[in-house]
């Protein structure tokens, strides 16, 4: 790995460095703010390589007209050997037109870093805790839960590449009430273990089949002991052990998709713990908690056993909440939101800032516990970032039909039947080939097409089709070599324009927390590579391999290599394995 910047990297400090000079030169004040200059591809290539803003957005601060500001900008940077020109466009956009060399020196660059080309010490020093899945542990993963899975495991990943230290955490709702359900489910299976006729599966219960091995091994453990006790005497037991044997079964399932955590948080450890009460008198102590009652439903009467009571409120209308919001219920247990305020004060101590990925229909609770995170900073002096990204359904179909629920879970389809019959890379790409608060159909036939409109086809196939270039190239006895990088002409500067964008696309990605900007960018990349490599057939000048021409061959091989770097970077982003052949 070379610490050579990226070509966006090194081309914004010289736009910082030019902007400096005319500080120093009385053009610009001194102390002007730089932070809203920005450096980046024109929308329109013919104009030019780069283009920024620097002129429209310090022309204010410097008492001058933008297009005025943008000539001596423009001079300055021209006065860059790598700078062949620099443009004045419209009201005062400056478009940079870049020596053919800064471009191939940043294709030696992607060869020279590798697997590193595209990291970011963007987020070095900065603790991120990403919690996503956090499913109940009632029963195997679902496809219902797979979308936020590859999102949560995804941006966990980018933001590991772009420097961040990230903490993967699943928070196991294992203190609710359909914990009690599931041991009531496994005693069943479990007398059915032992011989017993149990019938049909009563209403209310887990009817799926995935928790028979669950009720042979619990009579194998402990026999008939529990087989007619009194449910007193074995529902924690069995709720305990359950709910383990859950979690073996939602382990292994996440791991066919290649997702694995660092932290299994439990909410019945944390009531065990007493950190909902240690909560509630930090948040007493600093006057977010009293004791208030509750206004009556609006927008209609109140049911007629409605009736006030006083119960104690978290002050989240300070925050922008709409009303403020019990951390308890009128019988002194927890509320799912009091619950959660401790959950978060616990993360919150530990992480720099913090992201939630939450299905589509906890949309409502958004609002509350963003405001529970904004009191906790403001009241520890340590206002901690805080980010939910809501994750729309999946509608499964196959050829335009919707799929038929799986024996074995009994209600749905389960995230292994269906990474195990399309692969896991499939499942994963296919999952951020859409922005997550989209809704998202999942089509078995359409997944595996080969074909353009299927994006993880035609980007596996930009990788494969280059393997197979620099295979085919070696039998011929040539190779990559970056001597005669020259000779390279318009359409190949063109693609490598397009591969050094991953950089910047790496940290704009993490700012936002939307790893699908990657999946985007991979297909658009594999679409430019797709379309050099079609020219080939129109004019065998144009192909990769051309045996009577040693350098330009090792030359177009070389960047063939790069892209192909570029490609198994994102997707290793992605959790996706770049394949060798098709």
């Amino acid at each position: 790995m070379t610490d050579q910047p990226t070509l966006y990297a090194a081309f914004a400090a010289k736009t910082h460095s030019a902007l400096q000079a005319l500080e120093a030169d009385g053009v610009l004040p001194e102390g002007i703010n730089f932070a809203n200059v920005t450096l980046e591809p024109p929308r329109d290539p013919s104009h030019g390589d780069l283009a920024t803003n620097a002129a429209m957005v310090l022309a204010k601060q410097a008492k001058t007209n933008p297009r005025a500001l943008a000539e001596q900008i423009a001079a300055k940077l021209e006065a860059d050997p790598q700078i062949n020109s620099a443009e004045i466009a419209g009201p005062g956009f400056i478009n940079l037109r870049l020596d053919p060399a800064a471009w191939l020196a940043e294709l030696a660059a992607i060869a020279a870093k590798a697997d590193a080309y595209g990291r970011s010490d963007m987020g070095t020093g900065t603790t991120v805790n990403v919690e996503y899945v956090s499913a109940n542990p009632t029963g195997p993963m679902h496809m219902g839960h797979c979308r936020g899975a590859v999102v949560g495991d995804a941006l966990a990943s980018l933001l590991e590449f772009a420097g961040h230290s990230v903490v993967r955490e699943y928070y196991i709702n294992d203190a609710g009430g359909q914990v009690d359900v599931l041991a009531r489910s496994a005693h069943l299976r479990y007398r059915e273990a032992l011989g017993e006729d149990i019938g049909a599966i009563p209403e209310g219960l887990y009817p799926g089949d995935y928790l028979k091995p669950l009720g042979a091994a619990l009579a194998k453990e402990h026999g008939d002991a529990y087989a007619g006790a009194d449910e007193s005497e074995w529902l924690a037991l069995f709720r305990e052990q359950s709910v383990d044997a859950m979690m073996e079964l939602i382990k292994a399932d996440l791991a066919v998709l290649g997702i694995h955590h660092d932290v299994f948080a439990s909410e019945a450890q944390l009531h065990r713990e007493g950190k909902p009460d240690a909560a509630e008198a930090w948040l007493r102590e600093h006057d977010l908690v009293y004791d208030g009652v509750l206004e009556a439903p609006k927008g209609k009467a109140p049911p007629e056993d409605w009736e006030p009571v006083e119960l104690p409120l978290f002050r989240s209308t300070k925050f922008g909440d709409d009303q403020d919001r019990p951390i308890k219920k009128s019988s002194g247990s927890w509320t799912y939101f009091g619950a959660d305020l401790a959950y978060h004060m616990q993360k919150a101590q530990t992480a720099d800032a913090m992201i939630n990925i939450w299905g589509a229909d906890h949309a409502g609770t958004v609002k509350r516990i963003k405001a529970a995170v904004a009191a906790l900073g403001e009241g520890q002096g340590k206002p901690t970032p805080f980010d939910v990204k809501l994750v729309q359904m999946v509608q499964l179909l196959r050829g335009g039909e919707p799929v038929k629920m799986s024996k074995r879970s009994g209600t749905f389809v389960t995230l292994a039947d269906v990474a195990g019959e399309v692969g896991k890379d499939v499942v994963r790409f296919t999952m951020l080939t859409r922005k997550p608060e989209a809704q998202m159909e999942f089509d078995f036939a359409k997944v595996v097409e080969a074909s353009k409109d299927n994006p993880v086809f035609y980007v596996q196939y930009a990788h494969a089709r280059i393997r197979s270039t620099l295979r085919k190239a070696a039998e011929a006895g040539l190779a990559p070599s970056g001597e005669n990088l020259a000779q390279l002409g318009d359409e190949e500067l063109a693609l490598i324009r397009f591969a050094a964008q991953f950089p910047r696309e790496i940290e704009a990605a993490a700012k936002a927390r939307e790893p699908h900007r990657i999946a985007f960018y991979l297909y658009d990349l594999a679409s430019e590579l797709h379309t050099f490599w079609n020219l080939g057939n129109d004019s065998p000048q144009k192909r990769f391999i051309l045996e009577q021409d040693a350098g330009l061959t090792g030359a177009r091989l070389f960047l063939a290599d790069a892209i192909g770097q570029v490609i198994r970077n994102g997707l290793g982003v992605l959790g996706v394995e770049a394949v060798e052949s098709m």
